[in-house]
């Protein structure tokens, strides 16, 4: 199976109400699709967002480093000679992750093609099915009860909420979606690098101390903080969930060695993809750290390839994967099935994606 072209193209797609954090605030998914063509008919498909608050990979510059770089490093190669192709796509551009990302996973599903078995399985097969939680955007408390009241009505048991974007508020917020959720939901908490480490501390402990029962703190200082993160790590009640600060697999081990957080969240736009993913995994199963697999604001064909390795892996025991759900329409054929919370992965050989409506191409 040799790769013979690669198409580019764009989707837009509407969110249900705006996604807001403490970094941006966005109304719909943006993001570029790439088709691996081969000389046997088989399509592999990619995708990756413009996340520039987090990864520095805006639209143009996701599409300049696969024109000007990764196509014409994989175009003409052999899907058959793996590793090669992904050392190859590894290092024909520094940084620029969400690019390769898309190329990883486009790679990886003609790889499962060839021989007609799905990724998860090719990759571990540890389950079928998984189940995410969904994300409360940062607003008002009125508002943030209201949204955990609509969640809580269509089923979800565990809520993401976000907080930083005005620390004085924070303990309020979490109060309001305790409050509206009942006890029995489970509610984790995404500061996406908000606080600082002793304002973090502070507002974790009074949030426990008050008997909001967080589960963990996603993120609570600036990415590039290890020593500010292990200072909430061990000084705070609530658990440690390092995001922005886990840009590869060195990151992550610098972290599990450091002690620098409870977890470790593994995204695909972040790492580069699946392969530099189960790196990550594998350090974790050395250190004993479980994993979260987490999304950007992506739509149904990357967050299917993380469905895939979240279901190949038992390290992973903590889902954020709400990414098509949070969307108002689903242009994507194939792939996983997202019922709400609860998400079946695909049989079908690679990752499972048949094709794309209203994909403009470029």
């Amino acid at each position: 199976m040799k790769i013979t072209e690669v198409r580019l193209g764009r989707i837009s797609v509407p969110l249900r109400v705006p996604f807001k954090t403490a970094l941006r605030s966005v109304s719909s998914v943006e993001d570029v699709i790439v088709e691996v063509h081969t000389d046997t008919g088989a399509v592999g498909y990619g995708e990756a967002p413009p996340t520039g608050a987090i990864t520095g990979d805006t639209t143009g510059a996701i599409v300049g480093a696969l024109q000007d770089h990764i196509i014409k490093t994989v175009v003409g190669r052999d899907v058959d000679g793996f590793e090669d192709l992904m050392l190859a796509l590894d290092k024909c551009i520094v940084k620029n992750t969400s690019a390769k990302a898309a190329m990883d996973m486009a790679l990886w599903d003609l790889y499962g093609q060839l021989y007609h078995i799905p990724v998860y399985k090719l990759l571990g097969g540890s389950r079928k099915q998984i189940v995410t939680d969904i994300t409360i955007s940062v607003n008002d408390p009125e508002e943030m009860a209201r949204d955990t009241v609509n969640a809580v009505q269509r089923g979800y048991d565990t809520l993401k909420v976000k907080v930083g974007a005005d620390p004085s508020l924070d303990v309020a917020r979490l109060s309001a979606v305790r409050q509206a959720a009942g006890p029995d939901i489970r509610i984790r908490i995404d500061a996406n690098q908000g606080w600082q480490p002793k304002q973090a501390v502070r507002i974790l402990n009074q949030m426990q101390e008050r008997g909001l029962d967080i589960e963990f703190v996603e993120q609570p200082v600036k990415a590039h903080d290890f020593t500010g993160l292990k200072y909430v790590t061990e000084r705070s009640y609530v658990p440690v969930l390092a995001d922005e600060s886990v840009f590869s697999p060195a990151d992550a081990l610098t972290i599990m060695q450091m002690g620098a957080a409870d977890l470790v969240n593994i995204k695909l736009m972040k790492c580069g993809g699946i392969y530099n993913a189960l790196k990550i995994a594998s350090a974790a199963e050395v250190y004993g750290v479980e994993c979260m697999i987490g999304c950007m604001l992506e739509a149904k064909i990357s967050v299917n390839a993380a469905v895939h390795l979240a279901c190949a892996k038992q390290i992973i025991t903590k889902i954020d994967l709400d990414g098509p759900v949070l969307c108002s329409e689903d242009p994507i054929l194939g792939g996983a099935v997202f019922d709400e919370q609860n998400i079946t992965v695909s049989d079908d050989p690679g990752l499972g994606i048949h094709g794309v409506q209203g994909i403009r191409y470029l």
